[in-house]
Parts: structure tokens; C-alpha cells; sequence
């Protein structure tokens, strides 16, 4: 090898090194510079966590039914002469609803009630006979057996011409009529609904792991969508007796006053059953909750011990000055209720939390606590309806 190209190698490495060392020079100083500047803080609202008194509650959801309805049919064919009620009537139990024809059963009840008045009389006759001691005891006991027979006929008759008409079976209001005069009704077809409305009962299911605190009496509160925020209030009536070994759930009625009415079977409700004890629990707003596939995690507020001195003049770069830092802490969340929901484990009360901003945070998160436009949460929020 030449010297020439000794020389043009040596000047070569000499250059591509010092390019590469200025390179790694300017990037070990802006690293320094970009360590040494501090942390942006992050404008965030602030709550604490409050101790409160609960009353213990297990919540469910149901459906409304009757204490009594049914679906009115007839019980043989016929067709209809007569309808004696419009759809929505309140009825009393035994109020005729319907008729239908029945001129042939008539007529053959006054044939068996003139045949059963004709053998009454062949009875009285048989029994003077008897006592005179003209007739055996055999021929007057026919004559007692023939009566009753056409008496157990009448009656049969009159049950049979009773079937022709539909009679309320128990005090209620009645729905839409299905029915019309002169249609021919088979039986089974459905002629209108009746529902007793006051009381009114709500069947749930609960877990079976709360099947020995579940007993009749207890409280209940429910609350349906067709009237929002409208609490109706009730008793538990009873317990079945056994678990559901599909859904390991037991049954529960609750029976509700609903003198208005309003109340309808087959409602969806939400239960509530109120305990007769309460518990000491630590609460804070669902704000203040970040909710992660690992983990459920609040950000509590404090001081920051390395937090540098506050500058003596202003400094744009630096923005506004904190002492104030937040540290992330996993929780054990518990029941909810409104707009708070209850620690379990990992806070204490009196530890302030920040409730906006939640994404923009980190563990050491340098923060500026502005709590003007803070929202207000509530136990049992009211929002206005659009």
C-alpha cells in the first residue's frame, strides 16, 4: 500500500470520527438539558374521600304481576247476545261481563224442572202410601231416588246454562274487549283481561348466598321507567323454599300498595331491599376512579419533597410553579350508589384524589389543583331530562 493512501485513510477516519463525536457530543448534551428541565404540570380537579354511614341494600331486578288476573274465556261455544262491559271497566267480583245464546238450554231446564216438580209429587204421594202402609219400603225409596235424580238434573241444566254466560271472578279493571255481539266464541278465545291492581306484587331472583338473611317482612323499594325516579315501597310477602339448581338463585315476592294504579303487571322493575343494619364505608366520585384492564387505580394527591424551589423570577419555560405531585394507588372497589362508589381497600378518608384529567396523568405526575368548575357528585343525582 502506498503512502499516499495511508494518508488519505488516516484523514479519512480522522473526519467520520469527528463528525460521529460531535453527533455523540450534541446528543449527551441535549439529553442532559431535556433531564434537567422540569415536568409540565397537569391542571386537574381535586376531591377527597369522604367516611359516610350506608345502609346495607341488595339490588335486583324483576317484573310486576297481579295478585290476581286472567285472561277471560267462555267455557263452551256460543254466540254472542250481549255484552255488558266497555274496555277499561272496574268490575266487582260476580258483575256479569257477557251472554251468550241459550234459548235450547233454557227450554230444557223448564222440561227438567216440570219433570223434577212431577216427580216431587209422586214422592208425597208414595209417602202417604207408605205411612198408611199400602206401599212397600222399596217402592217408596224409587219414588225418593226418581226425585232426587230430577233434582241433581235440574241442577246440572242450570250449571250448564250458567257456562253460556262470563261473570267477573274477582274485583279488577278489565282491558281491551276482544269481542262482539253476534261473533261466534269457541272456547278458549280470549274475550278481555282482568288484573287486580292494588296491592301488587314484584317477583326477583337474589343469589343463594343471600338466602339466610332473605325473610318476609323486610323492606323493599322499587322503581320502574315508565315514571323515572318514582320510588314505590313494599314488603317482602315470601321466600321460596327452594334454590333454582340451574341458576343456584332463589325467588322472591314483594307486595306493593299501588292505590293510583299506575303500577301495571309485566313492568320491568328495579328492587332494592333495604337491611335492617348499616356499615361505615369510604367513598369517593366515579370521577376519581381510572378504570384499566388491570387494575382499578386512583391518583392521590401530595406534596412533592423534591419539588425544586420556586423561581425568583418569571420563567415561560418552566409554566406555573407546583409543590404538588400525584402518586397512583390501586383499590378494591365496592358497591355503588349514585354518583359515589365505595373503597373497600387502599384508601383512607380525608386522602385527596384528583377527579379530572385522569388520562393526561402518570405516578409522579406534577399537578395544579383547580377545583372552580369542579363537578359536585351526588347520592341521588337528578339530572335534568332534555
Amino acid at each position: 500500500m502506498s503512502r499516499r493512501m495511508l494518508i488519505m485513510l488516516s484523514l479519512s477516519a480522522v473526519l467520520f470520527g469527528g463528525v460521529f463525536g460531535m453527533k455523540w457530543f450534541g446528543n449527551q448534551k441535549m439529553n442532559e438539558f431535556l433531564n434537567a428541565m422540569p415536568t409540565p404540570a397537569v391542571t386537574v380537579a381535586s376531591t377527597k374521600a369522604e367516611a359516610m354511614i350506608w345502609e346495607n341494600r341488595l339490588e335486583s331486578v324483576g317484573s310486576l304481576v297481579a295478585v290476581n288476573g286472567a285472561d277471560l274465556t267462555a267455557e263452551v261455544d256460543g254466540v254472542v247476545t250481549a255484552i255488558y262491559f266497555d274496555s277499561g271497566d272496574i268490575v266487582k267480583r260476580g258483575e256479569l261481563l257477557l251472554s251468550m245464546a241459550s234459548a235450547s238450554e233454557q227450554g230444557e231446564l223448564k222440561r227438567l224442572e216440570a219433570q223434577a216438580e212431577l216427580t216431587e209429587l209422586n214422592r208425597k204421594r208414595s209417602q202417604q202410601l207408605f205411612d198408611r202402609k199400602t206401599i212397600s219400603k222399596a217402592e217408596y225409596d224409587t219414588a225418593v231416588a226418581e226425585t232426587n235424580v230430577a233434582l241433581a238434573a235440574v241442577q246440572a241444566q242450570q250449571g250448564r246454562l250458567e257456562q253460556k254466560s262470563v261473570k267477573a271472578p274477582f274485583d279488577g279493571k278489565l282491558g281491551l274487549r276482544r269481542v262482539n255481539v253476534g261473533q261466534y266464541l269457541g272456547v278458549g278465545v280470549a274475550i278481555v283481561t282482568l288484573q287486580k291492581l292494588d296491592p301488587i306484587d314484584v317477583d326477583f331472583s337474589m343469589p343463594e348466598r343471600y338466602l339466610s338473611i332473605l325473610e318476609a317482612g323486610l323492606k323493599v323499594s322499587i322503581t320502574v321507567d315508565a315514571y323515572g325516579d318514582e320510588v314505590y315501597d313494599g314488603i317482602v310477602l315470601a321466600v321460596e323454599p327452594k334454590v333454582d339448581p340451574q341458576t343456584r338463585n332463589v325467588d322472591v315476592r314483594a307486595r306493593l300498595a299501588n292505590p293510583d294504579g299506575h303500577l301495571k303487571p309485566g313492568l320491568f322493575a328495579s328492587v332494592v331491599i333495604r337491611l335492617p343494619s348499616s356499615d361505615a364505608v369510604v367513598v369517593i366520585p366515579h370521577s376519581a376512579v381510572n378504570y384499566t384492564s388491570y387494575g382499578d387505580s386512583v391518583f392521590v394527591v401530595q406534596n412533592n419533597p423534591d419539588a425544586p424551589p420556586p423561581p425568583e423570577g418569571p420563567n415561560p419555560a418552566m409554566g406555573a410553579y407546583t409543590d404538588l405531585e400525584v402518586i397512583q394507588r390501586f383499590v378494591t372497589l365496592g358497591e355503588t350508589r349514585g354518583d359515589y362508589i365505595a373503597v373497600k381497600k387502599g384508601l383512607n378518608a380525608g386522602d385527596e384524589l384528583a377527579s379530572t384529567g385522569l388520562l393526561k396523568l402518570r405516578n409522579k405526575q406534577p399537578v395544579i389543583i383547580d377545583n372552580s368548575n369542579a363537578p359536585m357528585p351526588e347520592l341521588n343525582p337528578n339530572p335534568p331530562q332534555g
